[in-house]
């Protein structure tokens, strides 16, 4: 199988970044963090989150961090404003003071990293006693309606590959309140975020999974041409089509926050 390419951020732009800023239009709202606060966008990936926080939360500053040097360039070619950083790191081992930001957000990234616990730890080094410490990731298993019709797809043709919703237990309430509580924050709460996923047609919905950006479309590209042709069609037969041809989906995505301190342990 080809490995995930997390670098072509025009890419994941088509295939998921269009969807995570609905979401995340309304999980920043959602953080009440007062007006000129200093956030971290911990895997900022191609800025859409950072975007949002500097649309509707009136922040001094926005600094964002992420592995992929492509997704970086690109969060620096879309987001202008002044007020923001973007830079190529590990937020497992974030390059910043003890205390230096008032809110630490993370969007579609948590379930990825190989060792959440030790970026649950960083987020809250890095954030100051009462502030936040925020994070949204699908509901691969039960509410991302787009992966959900791939996957039923995928493995009707091949029942032996698992889908993201087995590679990625974290997606679900209960994991994400574990994580929050064992990390030592306070009044930690999860709530569920809906939004429409409309494409216009089914060309709009199948052509991002063959960019290879993300476990999905990584998996397409491996397929050779005749298992990859059945799975588009069998994908097509699936889809509520609508006299347009457009098709309506929905996707869930869970979010989770906590307060840091007063005191940290």
């Amino acid at each position: 199988m080809a490995e995930d390419v997390w670098t072509r951020g025009d890419a994941y732009e088509r295939y998921m970044g269009r969807w995570g800023r609905l979401v995340a239009a309304e999980f920043v709202p959602w953080l009440r963090v007062p007006a000129g606060g200093r956030w971290l966008d911990a895997g900022c990936g191609t800025g859409a989150l950072a975007a949002t926080v500097l649309g509707v939360a009136e922040p001094a500053e926005v600094a964002g961090i992420d592995a992929s040097a492509g997704f970086v360039a690109h969060a620096r070619g879309q987001v202008s404003d002044p007020r923001a950083r973007f830079e190529v790191g590990d937020a497992q081992a974030l390059p910043y003071p003890d205390d230096r930001f008032d809110a630490a957000v993370s969007g579609l990234v948590v379930n990825f990293l190989p060792e959440p616990e030790r970026a649950l730890r960083e987020f809250v080094r890095v954030v100051a006693p009462g502030g936040v410490v925020a994070a949204y990731v699908w509901d691969y298993a039960e509410g991302m309606g787009m992966i959900r019709s791939f996957w039923t797809a995928a493995l009707a043709l091949d029942p032996d590959r698992g889908s993201e919703a087995a590679l990625f237990p974290l997606c679900r309430p209960g994991p994400l309140e574990e994580l929050w509580t064992g990390a030592g924050l306070r009044e930690v709460a999860v709530e569920a975020i809906e939004v429409a996923t409309v494409f216009r047609d089914f060309a709009d919905f199948w052509t991002p999974f063959l960019a290879g950006v993300g476990p999905a479309p990584a998996y397409v590209v491996s397929l050779g041409e005749e298992h990859r042709a059945d799975l588009r069609e069998r994908l097509r037969a699936s889809l509520p089509v609508a006299e347009d041809g457009s098709i309506a989906l929905k996707a869930r995505a869970w979010a989770v926050r906590g307060l840091v301190g007063p005191e940290k342990s």
